[in-house]
């Protein structure tokens, strides 16, 4: 395996630990604010808007400096997170972040790799739209299913029952409506970094990459 820039990868590895931290932290906060007479505290955290730079993060690591590096940027961010978000979060949201950022992250390596040679905007944009929605899967099931209490004690507020998405008669735990949200935003999120990313093509050219 050939090596890769130690400067640079610790750049991204800087760059991913921040982002992780910022929205587990965040993440515990509902959107405290109405929109068209909708409560978004039923539908969104401010963790939502923060965590889909990560995505940007992996993507460009990906694009110039190839997969292993990318894995290395997502295992040493993953770890460093972990440790923050012990200390920002609790014990649940920190497994629950980290077992959802660990495995939607590969997943994104892996399906940039595979398109990188299409057009230049469907690697990072099929890749971030899957990795989130596992993403978003695995961290609301883990960090407030009543199932998963044994990580941690429940939420009262993220396990009691509204409207679903605030919009609809049928009800639902109100993290259920969080993960809907989370997710639509991660989505339209995914869409705007194709912006950053498609700026940064040619600061970020591919060298030679390193086997995977």
């Amino acid at each position: 395996m050939r090596s890769f820039p130690l400067v640079p990868t610790l750049g991204f590895v800087s760059a991913m630990c921040a982002v992780v931290a910022a929205s587990n932290y965040l993440v515990q906060f509902p959107v405290q604010a109405t929109l068209g007479g909708i409560n978004l505290a039923d539908l969104l955290t401010w963790g939502a808007f923060t965590y889909p730079v990560a995505f940007l993060v992996t993507d460009l690591t990906n694009r110039r400096f190839g997969p292993s590096a990318a894995r290395t940027v997502v295992f040493a961010g993953f770890a460093l997170a972990v440790a923050l978000s012990v200390v920002l979060a609790t014990p649940r949201i920190a497994v629950a972040s980290g077992t959802a950022f660990l495995t939607a992250q590969l997943l994104d390596v892996s399906i940039f790799d595979r398109l990188r040679a299409q057009a230049w905007w469907r690697a990072p944009l099929a890749s971030s739209v899957i990795g989130s929605v596992l993403d978003t899967l695995i961290f609301f099931t883990l960090a407030f299913a009543p199932a998963f209490a044994v990580l941690g004690a429940n939420d009262a507020f993220a396990i009691e029952t509204s409207s679903l998405l605030g919009l609809f008669a049928a009800e639902a735990p109100r993290w259920v409506s969080w993960a809907l949200g989370d997710l639509g935003v991660k989505l339209l999120v995914a869409l705007a970094m194709l912006v950053p990313y498609g700026l940064l093509l040619n600061v970020s050219r591919p060298r030679h990459l390193p086997a995977a």
